[in-house]
């Protein structure tokens, strides 16, 4: 298979602080990847590493394209999206004023129009509340905004922080069943952190084991499911 985003040897840094150590890895173009470890490993750096939004050295290919020293606006343009840790919507907008930031971004209307029309099939509840503020939905309906606004970038690969973080089970079920079928239909592929190792592990595909920024293993997501030792080591359960 070929790969819609290839790392080689990213590292990153907050001032003089080393967050990752030269860092490797792929996603196959229509693959879900999972990034796991605990708290402090660097996954949440590695997706703004990508996006170039922290410094970093290091190569990273979209698509065989080198994004390595494009702007994150640039990266955002070549169809990659960030659903960020805290769902990053704009409180004080509608929820259809968050949507419709997208078409600041994208030149074909009638395409952003249509993608709107995608959303609320994914995300009826999402229609229910159109004009509803955004700072006034629960913490479901944000986290379910926040998917929906980087869908609306018309991505090619979706980088997901935590979609679980503070959501009820049931809730969490709902996004994931969901973020499948974003993946199944609409051919996104997906580079995806989560808390939840055994949910995450159900979605992907392939995992990424990183410790301290650095990966300390990788292979099929069933691997590390049926590895209790390499569970009970880095992901605690």
């Amino acid at each position: 298979m070929t790969a819609i985003l290839e790392a080689t040897g990213l590292s990153a840094y907050y001032g003089p602080v080393r967050a990752l150590y030269e860092v490797d890895f792929r996603i196959e173009t229509g693959g879900v990847t999972a990034l796991l470890g605990a708290n402090g490993a660097g996954k949440t750096t590695t997706l703004r590493a990508v996006c170039n939004m922290v410094r970093r050295s290091g190569t990273t290919k979209l698509n065989g394209q080198d994004i390595s020293r494009l702007a994150t606006e640039d990266i955002v343009r070549l169809g990659v999206a960030h659903v960020p840790e805290g769902r990053g919507t704009f409180t004080g907008l509608t929820v259809e004023e968050n949507l419709k930031l997208a078409f600041h971004v994208r030149r074909d209307r009638a395409a952003a129009n249509r993608d709107l029309d995608l959303v609320f099939t994914y995300f009826p509840r999402l229609k229910e509340r159109v004009r509803q503020q955004a700072g006034t939905l629960s913490g479901g309906e944000q986290q379910m905004l926040a998917i929906s606004r980087a869908l609306m970038l018309g991505p090619k690969l979706m980088l997901l922080d935590e979609p679980s973080f503070g959501l009820a089970p049931l809730v969490v079920q709902e996004i994931f069943r969901i973020l499948r079928s974003i993946n199944e239909n609409e051919h996104v592929s997906m580079l995806i952190v989560e808390q939840n190792a055994a949910l995450a592990l159900e979605l992907a595909d392939h995992v990424y084991l990183l410790e301290t920024g650095r990966v300390v293993t990788s292979g099929p997501s069933a691997m590390v499911q049926n590895d209790e030792a390499l569970r009970r080591a880095y992901l605690g359960y």
